[in-house]
């Protein structure tokens, strides 16, 4: 057997950090790596139609295995369009390699056909971003990129001119181990001692949970039994933290629901739980605030902190468990569950309200009945906008479903690539792509992707002709809208035409009926349900200094309401409290 070329090392390093796919589009600069996929058992070039497709599809992955993904670029354009991809695998902690293909190595600075400098371009989304200029450097700086992606959770970027890719890889090149595995991190004595000291001493104390929670429920649940806490989350932590919750109070920030606001703000103790939650107007300002993380970047970057914890959340809590005494006042945790109930109430009527009658049909109706009829183990990738709205309201977690979105990097069109990569990894799985028209449109092109490999996603359409969360943006700044709207084609039809299941929904009796159809297909399928384009939110609370950024008016409850199976978790909860 002869030498490598680096192209082929590059690949076999992939196979051995444990990828099984690159996404990508080829071209010339990329050939050599491509034509090495081709000749390696065990990993399998994926052919989308647009890069950023490919970015998405591997962040998807990498979100559902827990296990480093990969991508690729060619040259210039081909590796530009990986970039909004990128920034959201990167922003999700999802840990993806991405190859980003250059031009002939001797004609870089030179003004070359297709020139950029994505050695230079990708520093912002990414840990690590080298250029491979000699292929003696080769063998190392793939190990790091690789152990940069998988430890630090997110991006690597390796910049390959087609050129040296196809130049031989140094003799040693196989004689190293690649670290693929995170370790459990927990903090010291001291801070686990001093955090205890401060629970003992509270006598209100609210947790609030993001996606650092994953994996950690049972120690959550059972730290929040002891010291009698309500336990709110933000969007990333709901999938991990919110199914089997007698603490739930609901979600804060702009998509929230319930009493989760109230929880966090009338404790004197908030202690958060492996979350980067943005919106800080959200938070207290005057209790005491804990925060526990992995990364401590993000110690202290939302609000201030009487104490920065550093650590994963479920050896964090191991620790402290046994040092805190247990609390037997539940006139705290009982008075948010009632809250929390009386909150979902009031606005449980607007999607259950004469919806055999409502056409348009309720997008909220349309969210409660795909929870319903989705399989338990159902991956949801879900578009952003008024989409995440109604899977944050609407999608009940069990422990077994996820939910994945550009919850934060905010980019359009991801659902649909994301849900390739979902079904990638298992195609027995059900993978639903709960898109807007606008992000669909966007992307579409790698519907075609769904066609090509067969792959069984099902796209629920919430096609209500406009961009709806841009709309309210404009009607909360006091603008009227404009440049919002779309005229869209019969989107069933074009997915026919492509080769797969198509079916459009335009009352309320054909839905459930339709999703029925389009789950038991074994292939591809779109759902085109049309929706009421009038269906906006409003947040939970509302402050000045809070009408900015990104539609903070994707809260509350979605006009009069919308909360779906949530109110029944509520009732529950509500029950369970311990009579007198």
């Amino acid at each position: 057997m002869g030498r490598q070329n680096v192209a082929e090392l590059f690949v076999d390093t992939l196979v051995r950090a444990g990828v099984r796919r690159l996404y990508g589009v080829v071209g010339d600069s990329l050939n050599p790596v491509v034509d090495a996929v081709r000749r390696t058992r065990g990993i399998e070039w994926v052919q989308v139609r647009h890069e950023e497709s490919a970015a998405f599809a591997a962040g998807a992955e990498a979100q559902v295995t827990g296990r480093l993904a990969a991508c690729a670029g060619s040259c210039g354009p081909g590796n530009l369009h990986l970039v909004n991809g990128l920034y959201d695998a990167h922003r999700s902690m999802a840990p993806v390699l991405a190859l980003a293909s250059h031009i002939p190595s001797s004609e870089i600075g030179l003004g070359y056909f297709q020139e950029t400098h994505p050695d230079q371009l990708f520093q912002r989304c990414s840990h690590y971003c080298e250029l491979v200029s000699n292929p003696r450097q080769t063998p190392r700086l793939l190990r790091t990129a690789v152990q940069h992606a998988v430890g630090l959770g997110g991006v690597s970027v390796v910049v390959l001119p087609g050129d040296v890719a196809a130049e031989q890889a140094p003799e040693e090149s196989q004689a190293y181990d690649l670290a693929t595995t995170r370790p459990a991190v927990r903090p010291g004595d001291a801070e686990i001692d001093e955090l205890a000291r401060m629970v003992d001493a509270a006598d209100r104390v609210t947790l609030f949970c993001g996606s650092g929670t994953a994996g950690a429920h049972a120690e959550v649940m059972q730290f929040a039994e002891r010291v009698k806490a309500p336990v709110g989350h933000a969007l990333r932590g709901k999938e991990f933290i919110q199914y089997d919750n007698p603490f739930d109070v609901g979600m804060s920030g702009l998509l929230g629901y319930g009493a989760a606001y109230e929880a966090t703000h009338e404790c004197d103790l908030l202690i958060l739980l492996g979350t980067d939650f943005p919106y800080s107007a959200f938070l207290p300002d005057d209790v005491r605030i804990v925060q526990v993380d992995l990364r401590p970047e993000r110690l202290g970057r939302r609000s201030r902190l009487d104490l920065a914890v550093w650590g994963d959340v479920r050896e964090t809590l191991r620790c402290l468990v046994p040092r805190v005494r247990p609390k037997s006042d539940r006139r705290f945790l009982d008075k948010m569950l009632r809250k929390h109930e009386r909150a979902l109430e009031g606005v449980v009527r607007a999607y259950t309200r004469k919806v055999e009658k409502h056409v348009p049909l309720h997008p909220e109706y349309v969210a409660s009945v795909l929870d319903e009829l989705a399989d338990d183990d159902a991956v949801f990738t879900v578009d952003t906008g008024m989409c995440n709205v109604w899977a944050a309201r609407y999608l009940t977690p069990n422990g077994r479903r996820r939910i994945i979105g550009s919850f934060s990097h905010g980019s359009m069109a991801n659902a649909l690539p994301q849900a390739i990569g979902a079904q990638f990894t298992d195609r027995n799985r059900q993978v639903v792509s709960v898109s807007g028209d606008g992000g669909f449109s966007m992307l579409m092109g790698d519907f075609l992707t769904l066609v090509q490999y067969d792959l069984p996603v099902k796209v629920v359409l919430f096609d209500n002709s406009s961009l709806g969360m841009v709309e309210l943006e404009m009607l909360v700044a006091g603008m009227p809208s404009h440049g919002t709207s779309y005229r869209n084609p019969d989107f069933a039809a074009v997915a026919r035409a492509a080769g797969a299941y198509g079916v459009r929904v335009e009352k309320p009796k054909q839905l459930a009926g339709a999703l029925k159809d389009a789950f038991r297909h074994r292939g591809p399928a779109l759902v085109d349900v049309v929706t009421d384009p009038n269906a906006l939110s409003i947040p939970p609370k509302i402050q000045a200094d809070m009408v900015t950024g990104f539609a903070l008016s994707a809260g509350k409850m979605v006009l009069e309401g919308g909360v779906g199976r949530m109110l029944q978790l509520a009732r529950s909860n509500v029950r369970n409290i311990p009579r007198p």
